[in-house]
């Protein structure tokens, strides 16, 4: 049985899959053969642990004839073998007649010098010794018990404790070798140790008592022997008369202050678990349990909670201390979201825990948390899908919660046509039409219009669905399935693609300032039509990652969702700007880009704002100097040649620690991506910190270097999610289709390939190609957006692993050709095929220089800066000139310091 070479890649396959049990007893007949096949034994003895671990039942014959051929493999001395063997023998112990014929051999092994062999031999041969043959061997596990190796030890005394509910009398003859066991080094030893003798001592309180005593006074090593003893003592208080006792509350309490956490919490747990015990004798387990709250360990922290939930209960006065802690972890991380990402392989084990908790009772947030996670799951794991569909499904069978059903309907209608049955979400889908409130029966008309527009054999069956609902007593019901059945019955994969699929993303609040607009026009404006593209495009937000999956809503008090994003309250803020009304409508908003560090004089961000034909920099100032006041302040831009500066808008004043905004537009001529060289200029005038006014009218004109600002592509592109991507594709004019290939050497793997893709071209990843599968090899990536003035852009990634990075194919498709050309060109990366051939070579050469010699200016700067406390400005021509200012300050007079009253200009060339 080989594995393909898929299945491998996608670890789904085994090769235990599928056994028969005849198959397997067959195979067995190799253990008789001569020479003996170690590595087909193996497998076999694996096979047979395999189908006894799936429930298979053996015959009394079946066991007995493969016990016997099983028992030539003691001729072999290899240690995988042997240790299968000695499972198997376990296994087969209660249903093989005859076993204990093979117990000279166990016994052998036992005595014997190998250490592989002895521990699991001792197991063996305790499980098919009965009551009136262990005498036989008391000798031999005496000698086991008090054995120096840890697994021989560890095992005698495991299967001691088994055996003492058949043979009582012979395991407390053991009881001296037990407690010089207790003694033991060994961790493990110790913890098995205790709880025999524990075991033996059960029936005599007063001998479970001095045991107690004797080891809590003692230095324990192990942690688990100690949460055992504590155990112990905790049911001795339960079982006084009094409910009381002061020896065994005092070895718990003085557990508090144990160096392992597990003890620790172990004693907090059996103090609080009391039944007679006051707030003050609780008062220092829940101090524990207080710092628990605030470990950076999730399970310490879950743990904590729990336990303080059940001393609330009784005491909830006892935790009022802990009540800011517990606050603070309102906002903690989902932890089991993060263990479906972390460990995608159980993700079965996972799904079938989060569908049970669906079912039990709970408040809204706890039902969203939970599908949250299970769509977490659906996304990362491919595999999961059609499970974690229908789980959902029965879920919504039952949902009190109309916001949950529709998001399940929406996720049903995008993942439902793409499975293997895509008819058996139907039903639960038109039972939602039938018996739900309107808003579920909306959402559930379309996503049956999704099955319709994504899988044909099922259209004509949601046509007649979509006919009934035009009977709906709901305006928004009628009107959608009407549209819909409209759209779909012209059999149009591109109209069906267009209207039914790829829903307009458009900001909600930016369509209502558009239509405001358009309606205050004059009557003559009026007669052109309202253009969509003018409408800014909304993208949604990313899913968080697990670890930053915050609960929305665990209090009252919490506001509603605002529709207005970020880009909305950019648009408001621009309007306030009577200099900047001319631009048109606001296309896109990126992040603020810091150009200052953040504990310098002056902070300096940047946030670029993308119109139709503008670029508009806007620049967010601060100023630190308490005895300093700024006035005229603006940045000054060193544009590229293709970029034309429109416009420079000040900030008339910068007080003392007052947020004040500065402006630049500019024009491209050419889209291209560049860097600005930036300089923050200004007149200084001096204060009086108290009072903030200045000193005098005067000032000084002086600046301040920045960082350069990069400008991208990705500053003019919303991303935009395609459902239907190959759809999409076709729709766009192959004329526009340009297609290079690129070697990405600086790429470590396809994953990183992948991110730097999507943030360097700013487009968003469709069908979930943003996930490549680590184990493979090669990936296709596929991106969707809108550039500026609403032209669509789709680029197709064919990537592959190499042994110096990774290789990639990229096609890109626009409704402008010119989009086509400036998205091939933007991605940082040496092509393997180029038209400008060695031209481009040669101004990569000269970039590569030209920013060698900047480094080497910048090093110069530094000395000159640490030497004189000077503030320098660093400008980097085109022409591949390289100048430098360096303001020096001039000595007051021969000997006294420095001042910033006057200064020297120094000024650096280098030439390329």
């Amino acid at each position: 049985m080989r594995r393909d070479k898929k299945d491998e890649e996608e670890g789904r396959a085994s090769l235990y899959t599928g056994l028969e049990k005849s198959t397997v007893l067959q195979e067995a007949r190799v253990f008789n053969e001569t020479p003996l096949k170690v590595r087909r034994c193996t497998e076999i003895l694996t096979k047979m642990l395999v189908i006894l671990g799936q429930g298979e039942q053996l015959g009394r014959t079946e066991a007995t004839e493969a016990f016997f051929a099983m028992t030539k493999l003691f001729q072999n001395k290899d240690v995988h073998l042997r240790r299968l063997v000695y499972i198997v023998i376990k296994e087969m112990a209660t249903v093989a007649e005859d076993v204990i014929i093979v117990t000279s051999s166990l016994t052998k092994d036992m005595t014997g010098k190998e250490d592989a062999f002895r521990a699991p031999s001792i197991r063996a041969l305790c499980r098919i010794t009965d009551a009136g043959m262990l005498q036989s061997i008391e000798r031999f596990m005496k000698q086991a018990i008090v054995d120096r190796s840890p697994p021989v030890s560890s095992a005698a005394l495991v299967s001691a404790y088994q055996m003492f509910r058949s043979s009582q009398d012979v395991v407390r003859r053991w009881s001296n070798e037990v407690q010089e066991a207790v003694n033991s080094d060994s961790v493990m030893v110790q913890y098995h140790a205790l709880g025999l003798l524990h075991q033996i001592r059960r029936s005599d309180r007063l001998a479970v008592t001095k045991l107690v005593q004797k080891y809590s006074k003692s230095s324990l090593r192990s942690p688990l022997a100690y949460c055992y003893l504590i155990r112990v003592a905790s049911r001795l208080i339960q079982e006084s008369s009094s409910g009381q006792d002061a020896a065994s509350f005092e070895f718990l309490e003085s557990c508090l202050r144990n160096k392992s956490e597990l003890v620790v919490y172990e004693a907090a747990r059996a103090i609080v678990a009391l039944e007679q015990t006051s707030a003050k004798e609780l008062a220092p387990a829940v101090s524990v349990l207080q710092m628990f709250l605030s470990s950076p360990k999730a399970v310490l922290r879950f743990a904590a909670v729990r336990t303080l939930n059940q001393v609330a209960m009784k005491h909830p006065a006892a935790v009022t201390a802990c009540n800011l802690d517990l606050e603070q972890l309102i906002a903690d991380s989902n932890s089991v979201r993060a263990l479906c990402s972390k460990y995608p392989r159980k993700q079965a084990v996972m799904m079938t825990f989060l569908s049970q908790m669906l079912r039990e009772e709970g408040s809204y947030d706890y039902k969203r948390s939970i599908v949250e996670a299970l769509l977490a799951v659906i996304e990362e794991n491919p595999e999961s899908k059609e499970a974690g569909l229908s789980h959902l499904c029965e879920f919504i069978e039952d949902c009190e919660h109309p916001v949950l059903a529709v998001k399940t309907l929406h996720l049903l209608g995008d993942e439902g046509p793409k499975t293997m049955r895509p008819s058996k979400y139907i039903r639960y889908i038109y039972n939602r039409v039938i018996l739900e409130v309107p808003l579920v029966r909306a959402a559930a008309v379309a996503a049956l219009a999704k099955f319709g527009a994504l899988h044909a054999p099922l259209l004509d069956s949601v046509l007649v669905l979509l006919d009934r609902c035009k009977l709906d007593t709901d305006d928004e019901v009628r009107d959608r399935a009407t549209f819909y059945h409209r759209v779909l019955s012209l059999r149009n994969e591109q109209l069906a693609s267009k209207f039914v699929l790829q829903p307009m993303q458009l900001s909600v609040v930016g369509l209502e300032q558009a239509l405001l607009r358009y309606t205050q026009q004059s009557a003559d404006s009026l007669q052109q039509k309202f253009d969509l593209r003018s409408v800014p495009v909304h993208t949604p937000a990313a899913r968080p990652k697990p670890d930053e999956q915050l609960p929305e809503a665990f209090s009252a008090k919490q506001p509603a969702k605002s529709l207005e994003t970020q880009a909305d309250r950019y648009a408001k803020q621009l309007a306030s700007v009577p200099e900047l009304s001319a631009l048109g409508s606001l296309f896109k908003s990126s992040e603020p880009v810091r150009l200052t560090e953040e504990e310098t004089e002056y902070s300096v961000t940047c946030v670029k704002h993308a119109f139709s034909d503008y670029l508009l920099l806007q620049f967010d100032l601060l100023n630190t100097l308490p005895d300093q006041r700024l006035e005229d302040v603006h940045v000054d831009c060193v544009p590229s040649e293709d970029w034309e500066l429109v416009k420079v808008i000040p900030a008339p004043a910068l007080p003392y620690n007052t947020p004040a905004t500065c402006y630049s537009v500019f024009r491209p001529t050419e889209p291209s991506a560049c860097s600005l060289s930036c300089t923050l200029r200004f007149v200084v005038k001096d204060c009086d910190p108290a009072t903030g006014q200045p000193d005098s009218d005067e000032g000084y004109a002086d600046e301040y270097v920045l960082e350069e600002l990069d400008i991208g592509v990705c500053d003019f592109v919303q991303p935009v999610i395609k459902p239907n991507f190959s759809a999409a594709w076709e729709e766009l004019a192959p004329d526009s289709e340009l297609e290079d290939t690129f070697a990405l050497t600086s790429m470590a793997s396809i994953v990183d390939a992948v991110q730097n893709l999507v943030k360097v071209l700013g487009l968003a990843a469709c069908d979930r190609s943003d996930k490549p599968d680590p184990g493979k090899s090669t990936h296709t990536l596929h991106l969707a957006g809108v550039f500026r003035g609403g032209h669509d852009v789709l680029a197709r990634c064919r990537l592959a692993a190499s042994g110096q990075g990774v290789t990639m194919n990229m096609t890109v498709r626009a409704s402008d050709p010119e989009l086509s050309r400036l998205f091939i060109g933007a991605f940082p990366a040496q092509p393997h095929h180029s038209a400008a051939g060695s031209a481009d070579a040669e101004s990569g050469e000269v970039l590569l220089l030209r920013r060698q010699l900047q480094e080497l200016v910048a090093v110069v700067v530094r000395q000159l800066v640490r030497l004189y406390e000077a503030q320098p400005t660093l400008v980097a021509d085109l022409s591949g000139e390289v100048r430098c200012h360096i303001a020096v300050p001039r000595a007051a007079d021969a000997g006294g310091p420095g001042h910033f009253g006057q200064r020297c200009r120094v000024d650096i060339y280098t030439d390329c």
